[in-house]
């Protein structure tokens, strides 16, 4: 009985790779690169199984190209709107992504950019390297302390909760969050407020949502406008949370002090997009899972998903 074929259209940690080679015929887009739109319809050509990432749009272009055979699309990311889900469902494909493997690193590079942000540690760095950096001055480069500040967080499922547990130590004030729900195992640890009362009291608002259509462009101008002028925003959900245009006129306009973000749209952003002249926004080029650990997991899971489906069927 021949085996069920695999494409997996990038590079990836090998261990995933080699669980799916012990039952598979695996093929591998051998690249960092995205595969080419026309090698990856030819690719699929009577798969059983994909194993994408969030570079890779798979439709009904794919899809048909794929055929019958395919029985399940498992990707290595938490989100899945690089997929087209209803259509899958309506052709009985299951899909299947990572949404607990890499929590723990998103919560990390949500801390780091608080850090980062809030102590204005980019714009030091930029200093030394631009033969800014001269004698001691009693008021310069003057960031905030996390201590006796107010943590917002939008969104309390596994990251958001990280988050809050990572920061209770520095010693903030109060952690309040809004979501659809009242996250009754984290009572003792922060407060469900409504979302007018999480913009008007947050001194830092970290977005640790999903991508829904109620959440797409949730922070705009007049969301920023009942924040404080204080206020840090630190987005590692998604770029479509926030818009842009209106977030680049709020640091602008002094409507909120700063923002760190690991997530933007599209991404990658533009070197000529407005945000980036700002010393006040932090950008990174979404590094939120970008650790050995989180990755290889993510890969092994990817993997295991697929299997599962195919040892089903």
């Amino acid at each position: 009985m021949s085996k069920p074929r695999v494409f997996v259209t990038r590079k990836v940690p090998q261990e995933g790779i080699t669980l799916l080679q012990e039952k598979c015929d695996v093929k591998v887009w051998d690249s960092e690169a995205i595969v080419p739109r026309e090698e990856l319809l030819k690719c699929v050509e009577g798969v059983e199984g994909i194993f994408c990432t969030i570079n890779d749009n798979i439709n009904s272009e794919v899809l048909n190209a794929a055929g019958p055979t395919l029985k399940v699309v498992g990707t290595m990311s938490v989100g899945k709107d690089h997929i087209d889900v209803a259509e899958c469902e309506h052709r009985g494909i299951y899909v299947a992504n990572t949404p607990d493997i890499a929590s723990d690193s998103a919560a990390e590079i949500t801390i780091a950019l608080i850090l980062i942000t809030t102590r204005r540690l980019a714009e030091g760095m930029s200093a030394v390297r631009n033969g800014e950096w001269t004698f001691w001055k009693p008021q310069w480069l003057l960031g905030h302390n996390s201590m006796e500040k107010t943590l917002g967080i939008f969104g309390f499922g596994r990251v958001g909760f990280g988050v809050a547990r990572r920061m209770k130590p520095f010693g903030v004030a109060r952690i309040i969050y809004n979501d659809v729900f009242d996250a009754a195992f984290a009572r003792d640890l922060a407060t469900h407020v409504s979302f007018d009362e999480l913009l008007s009291q947050s001194d830092i608002l970290c977005l640790c949502c999903a991508v829904t259509p109620q959440t797409i462009g949730k922070f705009n101008k007049k969301a920023f406008s009942k924040m404080k002028n204080t206020a840090v925003l630190i987005n590692t959900s998604r770029g479509k949370i926030v818009d842009h245009d209106d977030l680049y006129e709020a640091l602008k306009e002094g409507q909120i002090a700063a923002a760190g973000l690991d997530v933007t749209s599209p991404e990658p952003l533009p070197i000529n997009h407005p945000l980036l002249t700002l010393p006040n926004c932090v950008i990174l080029p979404h590094m939120g899972t970008n650790t050995w650990e989180a990755r290889t997991s993510m890969s092994i899971n990817t993997a295991k998903n697929i299997l599962a489906v195919l040892d089903a069927n």
